[in-house]
């Protein structure tokens, strides 16, 4: 039986007979056949995938599912991707799924070892939370917020993303590396200063906010991927990338982090230093002039641009034509539906529209999995780490969950305004 989002767009369709859209590019009918689209992949994936040590995350190139383990980064997003697809149906069996692959990741709340506990948690528990208000769920995402301050330094400002370890190019040490990631990871810190009343958790985000929008934003509001700082002195060493295609482009997913992070970190702070860094994040990537007509960017904005020379071997015949990152698009999908909530006039309506498009070319057969390309996955066509040459024109399982959660999101806005 279908949920109350089932039961609501009927009510729309039967009273309008047209869609809830201020473009008009994406009909809820649409939004509908996604999640069914959805369920046949993860009907698949919930058969394959047993072993709940082992978290789906892409695909090997012979096919097979590629899985993560419980220290990695994407383990939450699957059992996220379970609890939006019980919210949109309301079917006990996604419940039970998503309950279970969530409670595999218990352990995690005492992981110090990288800063990407908030997409491992929140995703999980902090959804997990939201749709059941399971009491056991706020100690263990509360500890998970610990566990993240463990890594914050009060001489830098800033939460440490990775351990130390070299450049790509091997020619710098970064001591105490941050990346533009990070600022998803804030969610978790606003929600336990709430949730405890305990004002470090919101002082310690606001603090890494305010260094991040200080050193990985460039005037021209594109961002760097990796800070690197001296923990001893606090002082900006380095300002590089490892995933984009130079130290000075901008990497398409970072870009979507930041407009992500900054709007999120709005929301919990009302202060309009963080508005505006999204919305310049936001209006580079949007106005950006090698962003293609169907809004789904190239894996990064400058790749094989002159001016940017990458510190890995490039080879453009190989990667020709340029690579799209579908990830990147779910991500500010998303994110430019919360901000248009933020905005008024023009600027609200680019943002909804600009969203709305980008969902609507999600759904076209060129990226989403409408006939089983692969049997597992709902998106197609992200890029996780081209330089490395992983991950190349794959699906990945945060895709999919920034897609669903920005369904849901634009059901949610509609509704409103009936």
């Amino acid at each position: 039986m279908r949920f109350h989002w089932l039961l609501a767009i009927s009510v729309i369709v039967a009273l309008s007979f047209s869609l809830l859209s201020w473009s008009g590019t994406i009909k809820m009918q649409l939004i509908e056949r996604n999640f069914q689209v959805a369920e046949k992949r993860y009907d698949q994936l919930l058969l394959t995938a047993t072993d709940k040590s082992k978290y789906p995350h892409s695909l090997n190139k012979d096919g097979s599912l590629f899985y993560y383990g419980i220290d990695e980064w994407t383990g939450g997003f699957w059992p996220g991707c379970l609890w939006f697809m019980f919210e949109f149906t309301g079917d006990a069996k996604w419940k039970k799924a998503a309950e279970e692959w969530t409670a595999s990741l218990e352990s995690n709340q005492f992981n110090t070892v990288h800063h990407d506990i908030g997409f491992m948690m929140f995703s999980s528990y902090g959804n997990g939370l939201r749709l059941t208000g399971n009491e056991s769920y706020k100690p263990i995402l509360v500890q998970s917020a610990r566990s993240l301050c463990k890594r914050y330094s009060p001489v830098v400002g800033s939460i440490q993303s990775w351990p130390a370890r070299r450049s790509k190019d091997g020619r710098n040490h970064w001591q105490f590396p941050v990346i533009m990631d990070n600022m998803m990871n804030l969610e978790l810190l606003f929600w336990a200063a709430k949730e405890t009343g305990d004002s470090s958790f919101y002082h310690i985000a606001v603090k890494h906010a305010e260094t991040t929008r200080k050193n990985h934003v460039r005037p021209d509001h594109s961002s760097f991927h990796v800070v690197n700082y001296d923990p001893v002195s606090g002082k900006m060493l380095h300002q590089q990338t490892l995933q984009g295609f130079s130290d000075n482009s901008a990497w398409s997913r970072g870009q979507a982090w930041g407009i992500y992070g900054f709007t999120a970190t709005y929301r919990f702070t009302k202060d309009r230093r963080f508005l505006q860094t999204a919305i310049g994040m936001a209006d580079f990537y949007l106005d950006n002039k090698r962003l293609p007509a169907d809004r789904i960017p190239l894996w990064d904005f400058n790749a094989g641009q002159k001016g940017y020379k990458p510190d890995w071997a490039y080879d453009p015949n190989k990667y020709n034509p340029v690579p799209r990152d579908v990830s990147a698009a779910s991500i500010t999908a998303s994110a430019l539906l919360e901000l248009s909530e933020y905005c008024d006039g023009k600027r609200r309506k680019k943002y909804y529209d600009a969203a709305a498009n980008m969902l609507e070319s999600l759904s076209r057969p060129e990226y989403l999995n409408d006939t089983g390309s692969n049997p597992y996955f709902l998106l197609k066509h992200s890029v996780g780490n081209l330089p490395s040459d992983r991950e190349v024109d794959v699906p990945l399982i945060y895709a999919d969950y920034y897609f669903l959660e920005a369904m849901h999101r634009y059901i949610k806005m509609n509704l409103g305004r009936e």
